[in-house]
C-alpha cells in the first residue's frame, strides 16, 4: 500500500505544481477545492465537503499554503484509496491539469498520448524524493528498453557522450526534460513515428500496465468446443482474453494462483502447437501460431506462477527495486567514506592546533623536536590513513565497477548465448519446417498419383460403360431407322390412298357442286312459276269475290234486322258475314 501511496503522490505533485499562485505566492482556495474533488472521483474514494471545507479556513498561516495540503490529502483521500480505480484515468487526469502549462512548444516527433504515457513511465521510474527527478541509471535503463522494442541496437558511446554533456550540477532530468530527449528523436533516429509510437505503446504496458505477454492465440470453448481466436494479455495474476487488440470486448480471464500449471499437449484435431492450463475450477486448450510462440507463452505462464509462489512481484519491478537499492547502497557506501574524510580532516585540524599551543609553552629545542616529530608522525599517519580511505575507496569503485562490467558481461554473454540458441532453434525450426513440407509434398504427390490413377480408372470404366451405352443405342438406332423406313413407306401407301381419295371426294364435290347449281337454277324457275301461277290465282279469286255478292241466290231473310253491305241492303246473317271478313282478311295478308 505504501507503494501505491508513492505512485499515486507523484502524480499529484505534478498536478498541484501545475496550480497557479495567488497575489501572497499559495494555491487559491478554490484550485484546491477542485483538485480534492477531481481525485476523489478517480480514485473512487468517497467525498466529503464539510470535512473540505472545515480544513481550508480562511486563514493566511493555515492548511490552504503549499504545505498543509499534505495533511488534508494523506488523511481525507490517499489513506481511503482501495486501489478499486483505474489507474490510466487516474494518471489522465493529472496529466491534463499539468501538460498544457509545461510541455514544450516545439514540435516532437511523439504524440500527445505518447508524450503521457512516457510522462507516467517517469512517475514510476523516477526518484522518491522532489522535486521529481530520473538518474541517468534509470534513463540508460529506458532508452535501452525503447531501442530493444524499436528492433534497433544499443549505442553506449552515443549515451556515455551524452551523460558527459550533462551539467555536472544536475543530479538527473525531470519528467519535460525526458519527453524533449524522447520526443527530439536523438536516440531514434533513423525510424519512423509508428516505430517510435508501438515502442512506447509496448515499454508502458509491461511497466505500467504489468503486461508481461499479450498476442492472438486459438481458444477452445467450454460448451461448444469450437475454436475461436482471442486476444490474450498476460498479468501477474490473470490472463483476459478479448476479441481484438483494442481492448474493448472482454470474453473472460484466466485467474492464475500457485495451483495452477500449464502442460505441453500432442497435436490433434487438426490442431497445432496446442498447450494446457490447469486451474482448480477449469482448464484452457489453447492453440500458439507456431512452436515458437507456443514456447513463449508456457515460459511466460510458468515464470508468473512461479513468482506467485514465491510471493514475488513482476520482474520489471523487482529489477527496479534492485538498481534502486544499489543505488542506495552506494550512495551509503559514498557518504560514509565522505563521512570518515571529513573526521580525519577535523582531527588532523585538532593536531595541529595542538601542535601550535605546544609550540608555544614549549621552552626547550628538545620538546619542540620532540613535539615536531610527534606532529609529523601524526601527519604521516593522518596522510597515511587518509590514502587507505581512498584506496579503499578507489577499490570499492573499482570492485564495485568490475562487478558491474562482470554482471554486463554476463548479460551481454548470456543474450549472445540466448540469441545463438534461439538462432539454432530457428535454424532447426526451418529445417523441421522444409522437412514437414517436403513430407507433405511428398505426402500430397502420392495422394495426387493415387487420386489420378484412381481417376484413370473411373474414366476407363466410364469409357467402356459409354462404349457399351453407345453400341446399344446404335443398334436400337438401326432397328430405329429400320422401322421408321417401313412406318415411312407404310405412311406414304396410306397418303397416296388418302391422295386418291381426296381426289373422289374433290370430284364428288365438284359434281354435288354443278347438282347444286342445277337444282338452284330449277328452283329458280320453278319459284318464277309459283309466284305467276300465285299471281294468276289472286286475281281470279278477286274476281271471283267480287262476283260473289252479285251471283247470290234468293233466298228466305231472316226474321232479324237486315245488314247494310256495300252493295246496299242485303238478307246476310251475321255468322255469314264473320265467314266472308275471315275470307276476306286472308286474301288482304296473301296479297301483302
Amino acid at each position: 500500500m505504501a507503494g501505491l501511496k508513492e505512485e499515486l503522490l507523484k502524480a499529484i505533485w505534478h498536478a498541484f505544481t501545475a496550480l497557479d499562485l495567488d497575489r501572497s505566492g499559495k494555491v487559491s482556495k478554490s484550485q484546491l477545492k477542485v483538485l480534492s474533488h477531481n481525485l476523489c472521483t478517480v480514485l473512487n474514494v468517497p467525498h466529503d465537503p464539510v470535512a473540505l471545507e472545515e480544513h481550508f479556513r480562511d486563514d493566511d498561516e493555515g492548511p490552504v499554503s503549499n504545505q498543509g495540503y499534505m495533511p488534508y490529502l494523506n488523511k481525507f483521500i490517499l489513506e481511503k484509496v482501495q486501489g478499486n480505480f483505474d489507474k490510466v484515468e487516474f494518471n489522465r487526469m493529472c496529466w491534463t491539469l499539468c501538460a498544457r502549462k509545461n510541455t514544450a512548444k516545439s514540435p516532437l516527433v511523439i504524440s500527445e498520448d505518447e508524450a503521457f504515457k512516457v510522462w507516467v513511465i517517469f512517475n514510476f521510474l523516477s526518484e522518491d524524493k522532489y522535486p521529481l527527478i530520473i538518474v541517468p541509471e534509470e534513463i540508460e535503463y529506458l532508452l535501452k528498453k525503447l531501442t530493444e522494442a524499436m528492433g534497433a541496437g544499443w549505442q553506449q558511446e552515443q549515451f556515455d557522450h551524452y551523460k558527459i554533456s550533462l551539467n555536472t550540477n544536475q543530479e538527473g532530468l525531470s519528467v519535460w526534460e525526458l519527453i524533449d530527449l524522447i520526443g527530439s528523436g536523438q536516440f531514434s533516429k533513423g525510424m519512423d513515428k509508428q516505430t517510435v509510437s508501438m515502442a512506447i505503446n509496448e515499454v508502458f504496458n509491461e511497466l505500467i500496465l504489468d503486461v508481461l505477454k499479450q498476442g492472438y492465440m486459438l481458444k477452445k470453448g467450454h460448451r461448444r468446443k469450437n475454436w475461436t481466436e482471442r486476444w490474450f494479455v498476460l498479468r501477474p495474476n490473470i490472463i483476459s482474453y478479448y476479441m481484438s487488440e483494442d481492448l474493448k470486448d472482454k470474453k473472460g480471464d484466466i485467474i492464475l494462483d500457485d495451483n495452477c500449471c500449464v502442460e505441453s499437449l500432442p497435436d490433434k484435431d487438426g490442431k497445432k502447437c496446442l498447450f494446457l492450463i490447469k486451474c482448480l475450477d477449469k482448464t484452457f486448450e489453447i492453440s500458439a501460431s507456431d512452436k515458437k510462440k507456443k514456447q513463449e507463452w508456457i515460459q511466460a505462464i510458468q515464470t508468473t506462477v512461479n513468482l506467485l509462489r514465491l510471493g514475488s512481484p513482476p520482474p520489471h519491478k523487482e529489477a527496479r527495486q534492485k538498481r534502486k537499492e544499489l543505488r542506495e547502497k552506494l550512495l551509503a557506501e559514498q557518504e560514509e567514506l565522505e563521512r570518515q574524510m571529513k573526521e580525519l580532516q577535523i582531527a588532523n585540524e585538532n593536531k595541529q592546533q595542538e601542535l601550535e599551543r605546544v609550540r608555544k609553552h614549549m621552552k626547550g629545542t628538545e620538546q619542540l623536536e620532540e613535539a615536531a616529530a610527534r606532529a609529523s608522525e601524526e601527519e604521516k599517519k593522518r596522510l597515511q590513513t587518509q590514502m587507505e580511505l581512498q584506496d579503499r575507496f578507489s577499490s570499492e569503485l573499482e570492485r564495485e565497477k568490475m562487478v558491474r562490467q562482470q554482471m554486463e558481461e554476463k548479460v551481454a554473454q548470456k543474450s549472445s548465448e540466448l540469441e545463438q540458441y534461439l538462432q539454432r532453434v530457428c535454424e532447426l525450426e526451418e529445417m523441421y519446417k522444409q522437412l514437414q513440407g517436403a513430407l507433405e509434398d511428398e505426402k500430397q504427390a502420392r495422394q495426387d498419383e493415387e487420386t489420378v490413377r484412381k481417376l484413370q480408372a473411373r474414366l476407363l470404366e466410364e469409357e467402356s460403360r459409354k462404349r457399351a451405352e453407345l453400341e446399344k443405342w446404335h443398334l436400337q438406332q438401326q432397328q430405329t431407322i429400320q422401322m421408321t423406313e417401313a412406318e415411312k413407306q407404310e405412311l406414304e401407301n396410306q397418303r397416296i390412298i388418302k391422295e386418291r381419295a381426296l381426289q373422289v371426294a374433290m370430284q364428288q364435290l365438284e359434281q354435288l357442286e354443278l347438282e347444286r347449281k342445277q337444282a338452284l337454277e330449277q328452283y329458280e324457275g320453278v319459284k318464277k312459276k309459283l309466284e305467276m301461277a300465285a299471281n294468276n290465282t289472286k286475281s281470279w279469286k278477286d274476281k271471283v269475290a267480287h262476283h260473289e255478292g252479285l251471283i247470290r241466290l234468293i233466298e228466305p231473310g231472316s226474321k232479324n234486322p237486315h245488314l247494310i253491305t256495300n252493295w246496299g241492303p242485303a238478307a246476310f246473317t251475321e255468322a255469314e258475314l264473320e265467314q266472308r271478313e275471315k275470307s276476306w282478311k286472308g286474301k288482304k295478308v296473301t296479297s301483302e
